[in-house]
């Protein structure tokens, strides 16, 4: 509640002759933020809370069922002109302690009201789990009487004790995961393989109890009551939860913050508790739970709870540090503000920022939670399609309903009856609808740029790649790589002693099976002719090898320029016989090999080109200009690089079981681009860019429409 708010209310007359006061169960505590004294409302009962300003507890404290409301507002004002809460104020306040269950009327019908408000409140939670139906909680036991029995134990773990047990334990993994940390990026590969699936589910139900009990005991050990844990349905995967909100009344936001960190602090040392199983187990079970558990735990405090956008444990953190309370719904109430006073003409619209600089917070966190909480859903919806397409259709059937279809209708009873409007009604009305028309009209009939991009490569027209004909090691490298050769110069020269020593062998045959001729020339003229087919079996052989021996010198087929990037390296490496060891690039002519997927491929064949352009990379600035462009007009499955693929770097999906990182996952169209040169701009092979292709301009809905529906058809064929 704001410290400044409308004086006087045309509604007033609603409230102003109630006997009210509040509940006598009602435990109220004192708390600071930012400096400035607050007052907690708690109601045992229900684990309720509520913070109000010391203005506005000053009229609720005053309230009394001998004395009405508009006879305590004016002893407020009497005693307080420039502080007390104005009539809107108190109008507000009251709605939100009447539906929070926190007054009390005298009259008989006071109990059937309660009831009433009791299940109306029951109705409100119910539609919120309806409308979050990827988000339902179901509470199961009190856990207060067990956390009371294990106090002793609680207070030793959350001690200077503990805390230092901690840090020497996450320390001491954290050294094992730099230590092993090439085999452990290697493992996440396999961590959503099917047969790991169960094990990563055990590990995520095992460590999200524990970071649940973590809450509770934090919460416990400086003073808080956890009655409520329970199953929470996230995405339809049953996971542990529990209700920490009796920290909302610790004195110290550090506590509260410290109450909200504490699964992550558990998470953590579970994870660094399973490095040390993983590290000293060898392949198995219990050594692939403890990985998953380490991904888990990490992944999940990262992306999930220490995220602010989110109302997990990063919010309330933030929400804490910063002083203040009910972040996300006082952004809410600041953008609606805005809209109101500076859109509607709404002049006694105030903020709940009581500073430009908390105003300014309350706008980012307010339009960032919500782009972020839409992704997020978008990106569940989207996963769980994948492996249940019906539960992904009634989710996404579910989103429009709660995000496009109820706030609309919601949206058009506020402008029509809401008392806020009552004086600028036309104006938020016409506002409303000439907004919507403009952006209708923005998206669905202004033509907007319609480009897309192709990945691709720089090849020269004519290129032959070098292999080696004979296997060797690789002993001298004759010509540097960018030397211009001719047909048959020597590029490098490998050496193979076993090679030689079966060159020498041979020869040795040769003489023996020489001198053994002579002799039965002499002797035993019938056996010349089995020798005479033995030494022309030996000479075959040995003509072979001697070809072998000539092959250890690779030569240039073509002339050219020599491109060999790694031939320094490879000094003194065995290579096999046909090995790429470089390319004969003609430069003369060259052209931009570039690769276009499944969904641009449509634009093509049907939009009108208007213009193509190639940008390399590491030329910022230089779009060279198409001369003239070939389409293949068949499918490709393998690029024309690998520089074009995950494996090289590039953003083409390659099959993990080619090794090359030349198999694309899905077929693509191949074209060739012949570029006009460009003063400045060097045409190498094998350097890579874009080709942009601009096509006849479309309405931005349009655009999105027709990638909507490739991407239902390429991902659920519908």
């Amino acid at each position: 509640m704001a410290k400044h708010g409308q004086t006087f209310s045309e509604s007033w007359h609603r409230v102003a002759g109630q006997r009210i006061s509040l509940r006598s169960t009602v435990k109220v505590r004192k708390q600071l933020f930012r400096g400035e004294q607050w007052y907690v409302l708690q109601d045992p009962f229900n684990n309720q809370f509520f913070r109000l300003r010391p203005e506005a507890y000053d009229f609720v404290a005053r309230l009394r069922p001998d004395c009405t409301v508009g006879e305590t507002w004016e002893e407020c004002l009497e005693r307080n002109p420039d502080g007390a809460p104005g009539q809107e104020d108190v109008i507000q306040l009251l709605a939100q302690l009447y539906f929070a269950n926190l007054l009390y009327y005298e009259h008989p019908a006071d109990s059937a009201k309660l009831f009433e408000r009791y299940k109306r409140r029951k109705q409100r939670e119910i539609r919120s789990k309806l409308l979050s139906i990827m988000f339902i909680r179901v509470p199961l036991f009190d856990p207060e009487n067990i956390l009371r029995r294990f106090m002793p134990v609680i207070k030793l773990l959350v001690s200077p004790l503990g805390a230092a047990l901690w840090l020497l334990v996450v320390v001491v993994a954290g050294k094992l995961v730099v230590d092993g940390f090439d085999e452990v990026t290697d493992q996440v590969q396999g961590i959503l393989a099917p047969d790991n699936l169960f094990l990563l589910y055990v590990g995520l139900v095992f460590i999200k109890t524990l970071h649940e009990f973590g809450h509770a005991i934090m919460c416990k050990r400086f003073g808080g009551e956890v009655h409520t844990m329970g199953v929470m349905l996230l995405v339809f995967t049953p996971l542990p939860y529990m209700d920490a909100t009796s920290s909302w009344s610790f004195r110290s936001r550090w506590l509260r913050a410290l109450v909200g960190a504490a699964g992550m602090i558990v998470e953590i040392f579970i994870a660094a508790i399973a490095t040390f199983v993983w590290a000293y187990t060898g392949p198995g079970v219990v050594h692939s739970l403890a990985y998953n558990m380490m991904f888990i735990a990490s992944v999940s405090t990262v992306v999930f709870n220490a995220n602010p956008l989110l109302r997990f444990d990063g919010y309330y953190i933030l929400s804490d540090l910063m002083d203040i309370p009910n972040l996300y719904t006082r952004a809410l109430q600041h953008l609606r503000h805005l809209v109101e006073r500076y859109v509607f003409g709404y002049k006694d619209s105030y903020s709940p920022a009581q500073t430009l600089k908390e105003a300014s917070w309350l706008s980012i966190f307010g339009v960032l939670s919500g782009i972020y909480r839409v992704v997020v859903f978008v990106g569940i919806i989207f996963f769980v399609a994948d492996q249940f397409l019906l539960a992904g259709l009634i989710m996404a059937l579910m989103c429009v309903i709660s995000w496009g279809v109820v706030p609309f209708f919601r949206f058009i009873g506020y402008l029509a009856s809401s008392p806020r409007l009552a004086r600028t009604r036309p104006r938020a009305i016409g506002v409303s609808i000439g907004a919507g028309a403009l952006v209708l009209s923005f998206l669905a009939i202004c033509p907007f740029p319609n480009r897309f991009r192709a990945p691709g490569v720089m090849e020269a027209v004519q290129y032959v790649q070098v292999v080696n004909d004979a296997p060797g090691y690789v002993e001298t490298v004759l010509a540097p790589s960018g030397t211009t050769v001719r047909a048959g110069t020597p590029l490098m020269e490998l050496s193979d002693r076993e090679l030689d020593i079966e060159v020498e062998a041979t020869i040795a045959q040769e003489q023996e099976v020489l001198a053994l001729q002579g002799r039965a020339m002499y002797l035993e003229t019938a056996d010349l002719q089995p020798i005479r087919k033995r030494l022309e079996t030996i000479e075959e052989k040995l003509k072979n090898l001697q070809e072998q021996r000539v092959a250890l010198v690779v030569r240039a087929r073509e002339k050219g320029t020599w491109v060999s990037p790694r031939s320094k390296e490879m000094v003194g490496m065995w290579i096999p016989r046909g090995s790429a060891v470089g390319e004969i690039v003609n430069h003369d002519a060259f052209r931009f090999s570039a690769v276009v997927s499944q969904d641009d491929a449509s634009d093509l064949f049907v939009n009108q080109i208007r213009k193509t352009e190639v940008r390399l990379f590491g030329q910022g600035g230089s779009n060279l200009e198409v001369r003239d462009y070939e389409i293949i007009p068949f499918q490709h499955e393998r690029l024309p690089s690998a520089a074009l693929g995950w494996l090289g770097g590039g953003e083409v999906p390659v099959s993990y079981t080619d090794e090359t990182g030349l198999e694309s996952v899905e077929p693509f169209f191949q074209i060739y681009a012949y570029l006009k040169p460009l003063p400045g701009v060097a045409f190498l092979h094998g350097r890579s860019g874009k080709l942009r292709f601009t096509l006849r301009p479309e309405p931005l809905l349009m655009q999105w429409t027709r990638k909507f529906r490739q991407l239902l058809q390429k991902r659920y064929q519908i």
